[in-house]
């Protein structure tokens, strides 16, 4: 019911726009609104670690980014600089959280949000991790039903709508508020939310039970024009959908694959729309993609973990209130670290750091050298063999044989540095740990057929978002050609060293998330004789602490040939 009344508080404020009086003509003609932009923070409050919390330039260089205070920071002085300003956020401001924040259900992350004055964001899929209703605690406040609140007394919610166009109940019904009316300038200025249609193929059926998801551009159009209806002519779109870039990409360049997601989307959005900030892909590109009737407009994505703010300065006209689309100007501004932290949001991230330290900076095992998620030219990478391999240790009395993780599932690496906490080089705290596997995903053993396990592999490419190549456990071994058809580029597998018969069966260890299908692995809903195991977390504290100094494996598990 909430629901409802703020769709009708929404639209009836968008009416009341239309009421502005006229400009008289000795007043300034233009107003400039700058629209400053975040995306895939992830809750990530403190500075991410290693490569997670660099910016990397066209030229191979990197300069330290990213950290909460140091957003704030960086979001002042852009609001100094152009009076008329507006945070937006372009979702997964949560889930997949470091410690901090998802000890706290990622309370600590909303309320730095609220501190930083966002005033909408569109639904991502990681608000959608721990289903609808906890998106509602988030956006309308209440303490978790499971263990009430954590972190402070009470939790207020979002001061900001969380916006989903093309989200629906299965009857049809909008599940979010299509759209928010912000007044800036002397203007309305219409924003509309739109999330990846194939959402389901991200996250777990029973957390989007009853909801489903609609073509992305049709839901903009359809709400532009409804906009445009209302008066509401100045309009910009947070996408929750992004392009892949290509090697050597700086973050004001426009090195995108061709293609892609949300190129395809925003060639297909409405001219009444004026620029279009992106996100999920975790990319750094600014990029001008003419709309349907060949205009230019910015479509812009700023990385993840706050380490970029992506910036539009639209210049309005008072008379029609429109964007002059020629003057858009946009640009990708860097969260460096050589300024001083925000103090409020310092105390802020302080505070959760002080109730998370206790279980945060527990050491649970320690490595030689680096874990890295990023792969190896075949895909493969140190984190994710060990991964894997734990996986399988924690499930070998499901008679396991074979474990395969998912790549999404692994969010940072494991630095053999000592992290500012101090707890020395080579350790691995539970913060840490947690960091890398932050999903609470449910171990599940499944029989597959040798047949089963090869489409599950020919199943790495040709999925929506493009490839992604399964990290394994070191008794799976096999051979892929990169220039072969797709379905039939494996060749080669071996379990234990002995080459696979089609016909006989494996016990294969994955997390819930991919025996459900997830992010296109279909084959594995095939899979029989279910039985449950450790949380992936769980099993990967276990294997740290059962193997003291841990090694980078070498990448010899996939092999690639021309």
């Amino acid at each position: 019911m909430r629901l409802f009344t703020r769709l009708a508080v929404t639209a009836a404020a968008a009416l009341a726009t239309v009421a502005v009086t006229s400009v008289p003509a000795s007043a300034a003609q233009t107003t400039d609104v700058r629209i400053i932009t975040l995306n895939d923070l992830h809750g990530n409050l403190e500075p991410p670690a290693g490569s997670a919390g660099k910016v990397f330039m066209s030229d191979g260089t990197s300069v330290d980014a990213g950290g909460a205070a140091y957003v704030a920071t960086h979001v002042k002085q852009l609001e100094s600089q152009v009076r008329n300003s507006m945070v937006l956020s372009a979702g997964d401001n949560v889930g997949a959280s470091p410690v901090i924040s998802a000890l706290f259900h990622d309370e600590p992350t909303i309320d730095f949000l609220n501190e930083l004055g966002v005033k909408a964001s569109v639904v991502g899929n990681h608000e959608l991790d721990e289903g609808y209703q906890e998106l509602l605690r988030m956006q309308f406040g209440g303490c978790n039903k499971t263990d009430g609140c954590q972190f402070r007394p009470t939790y207020q919610g979002a001061n900001f709508p969380i916006l989903g166009s093309n989200v629906y109940f299965t009857n049809g019904l909008p599940a979010l508020l299509p759209f928010s009316v912000q007044f800036s300038g002397g203007v309305p200025i219409g924003i509309i939310g739109a999330t990846l249609k194939d959402l389901p193929s991200v996250v777990t059926p029973d957390a989007i039970k009853g909801l489903k998801f609609g073509d992305e551009a049709q839901a903009i159009n359809r709400t532009a024009n409804l906009l445009d209806l209302l008066g509401i002519k100045a309009q910009v779109v947070l996408l929750h959908q992004g392009d892949e870039t290509l090697p050597g990409s700086g973050p004001n360049d426009c090195k995108v694959a061709p293609g892609g997601e949300a190129d395809v989307i925003a060639k297909n959005v409405s001219p009444k729309v004026d620029a279009i900030f992106t996100g999920h892909s975790h990319q750094q590109y600014n990029c001008v993609i003419n709309d349907p009737a060949g205009q230019p407009r910015p479509v812009i994505q700023g990385a993840s973990f706050g380490r970029l703010l992506s910036v539009v300065d639209l210049k309005v006209d008072l008379r029609t209130r429109d964007v002059i689309r020629a003057q858009t100007k946009a640009h990708n501004e860097i969260v460096t670290r050589d300024v001083t932290p925000d103090p409020a949001v310092t105390k802020l991230v302080d505070e959760a750091k002080t109730k998370s330290g206790p279980i945060a900076n527990k050491q649970v095992g320690t490595i030689t050298a680096d874990l890295t998620a990023a792969g190896a030219p075949s895909g493969e990478s140190t984190m994710g063999d060990v991964i894997a391999d734990a996986q399988l240790e924690g499930t070998k009395s499901n008679n396991a044989v074979v474990a395969i993780t998912n790549p999404g599932g692994i969010r940072a690496d494991l630095n053999y540095a000592s992290s500012p906490n101090g707890e020395g080089d080579g350790v691995v705290t539970y913060g840490e740990a947690f960091t890398v596997q932050p999903f609470a995903n449910i171990m599940q053993t499944i029989t597959l057929t040798g047949a089963n396990l090869k489409n599950v592999l020919e199943q790495q490419w040709g999925q929506p978002g493009g490839t992604k190549i399964l990290q394994i456990s070191s008794s799976l071994h096999y051979t892929y050609s990169a220039s072969a058809p797709i379905g039939s580029r494996i060749s080669n597998i071996t379990v234990n060293g002995t080459p696979v018969d089609p016909a006989a069966t494996f016990r294969v260890s994955v997390n819930n998330f991919l025996a459900a299908g997830g992010d296109g692995f279909t084959e594995f809903t095939k899979g029989t004789d279910l039985a449950g195991g450790p949380v992936d977390l769980d099993a990967l504290i276990a294997y740290l602490g059962a193997h003291p100094g841990v090694t980078p494996p070498p990448a010899d598990r996939i092999t690639m040939v021309p």
